[in-house]
């Protein structure tokens, strides 16, 4: 028999350790779930079910656009994605028809050639921040080595400098707060990496170079081109998309990994199991716990539930992934699992346009990490290890490691 709550409240610190139980309690018992969001105590759906939360990415009644289509209760909580910045023209929160040609423009640059081509640049990267961390003995895989991975790929790509990234995150942190005291910040953490992706866009129309913000500037589709305040934004969203998330996953993989011996094990042993283990870690435990809100267009029916006009939703992407009407023991980590087909990069229009690349880092980072320290173990007792608190993302807050003797002096 069920309770009449979910084991621990959304978006509560219990929940951002460990959300699983409460997402498997709303599967079953509340699927469209209706509850206050903790910035502002709006009113907000939570959509949890794997073929739900495919339907919902996918329905055209549910915009992006939360300044066109939000509720007044929603727009005055200071939801608004960008809000009062060029980021309201941003990829990530238009509809069609300005999405299609957004992403058109973008993907004219952002070809599966031009990833190929940072392989070996990421390979090196790798290669050298493990050295670094070998001299160290031990380390912590966030700031020591995901971190430094992850940043130095996006400075390489987007050619910023690297020293820039921690300030970037500090604003991420500003734009997106769980704690409602910080929502004065948000605009200002918002106008912090516009600014940034200004006067990188200002920098590579100067002085051009082989990087992606210069292959924006210049990308073009049947006479079309994207605009200043359009680059400025693309160039923004993907610091947001890029600048945490890839650092997120390879401390998540790492840390399933170091929880899972007999499947770091077989990865090691094994390495044509490379491509489905990055699909099986996406799913098991992504970097991202939800998509970005929807608000309905319309009071619409989803799901059996009544929605009112403007309403705001949530699909969870991290409870999708453990939908054990889609996966069988989906709770057990099994890197040759098959056809998984999980939405740890969303679904539908808004997918993770950085997807194929973000795969790539995987698939190089997560497994040198464990070819050069075989015998690495976790420096910290396991229920000391945390994750932060926001409400988006799934990253820990550090994980210190230590290496043997033997890897170290390999």
């Amino acid at each position: 028999m069920s309770t009449s709550a979910p084991p621990a409240p959304l978006f509560g610190s219990p929940y951002y350790q460990d959300p699983y139980p409460t997402f498997a309690w709303l599967r079953e018992n509340s699927p469209v779930h209706e509850f206050e969001f903790p910035v502002g105590g709006v009113r907000t759906w939570i959509v949890t079910r794997y073929d739900d939360v495919r339907a919902l990415l996918a329905d055209s009644r549910f915009s992006s656009e939360g300044g066109t289509w939000g509720n007044t209760e929603f727009r005055e909580a200071g939801l608004v994605s960008g809000a009062g910045s060029v980021l309201e023209k941003a990829i990530t929160v238009v509809d069609p028809p300005a999405h299609t040609r957004l992403r058109k423009l973008a993907m004219s640059a952002f070809t599966p050639r031009r990833i190929e081509q940072w392989r070996e640049s990421i390979s090196r990267l790798v290669d050298e921040t493990l050295e670094e961390c070998a001299a160290r003995g031990s380390f912590d895989v966030m700031d020591d080595y995901a971190g430094v991975v992850s940043s130095g790929v996006l400075g390489r790509i987007l050619g910023f400098r690297i020293e820039r990234h921690r300030e970037l995150v500090d604003a991420l942190t500003q734009a997106f707060p769980s704690d409602p005291n910080l929502m004065d910040q948000v605009a200002e953490g918002f106008s912090r990496i516009c600014e940034y992706a200004a006067e990188l866009v200002a920098d590579k129309r100067r002085d051009p170079g082989d990087d992606l913000t210069s292959a924006l500037v210049q990308a073009g589709e049947d006479g079309d081109r994207l605009d200043d305040e359009e680059l400025v934004a693309m160039v923004a969203s993907m610091i947001m998309a890029g600048s945490d998330t890839v650092r997120a996953f390879v401390g998540n993989a790492a840390l399933a990994l170091l929880d899972h011996p007999d499947q770091r094990r077989l990865l090691c042993e094994s390495p044509d199991h490379v491509g489905n283990a990055v699909e099986e870690l996406l799913r098991y435990e992504g970097a991202l716990s939800t998509a970005l809100f929807r608000v309905t267009t319309e009071e619409l029916e989803f799901a059996g539930t009544t929605l009112p006009a403007g309403a705001p939703v949530i699909a969870a992407l991290l409870s999708a992934n453990r939908d054990p009407e889609r996966f069988h023991e989906p709770d057990r980590l099994d890197i040759t699992r098959q056809r998984s087909r999980h939405v740890g990069f969303g679904h539908g229009l808004h997918n993770c346009l950085g997807a194929a690349l973000a795969r790539m880092e995987g698939e190089i980072a997560i497994p040198a990490l464990f070819r050069r320290f075989p015998e690495l173990d976790t420096a910290i007792p396991r229920r000391d290890v945390r994750y932060i608190e926001n409400w988006a993302m799934r990253r820990l807050v550090r994980l210190p490691v230590a290496t043997s003797a033997n890897d170290t002096h390999s």
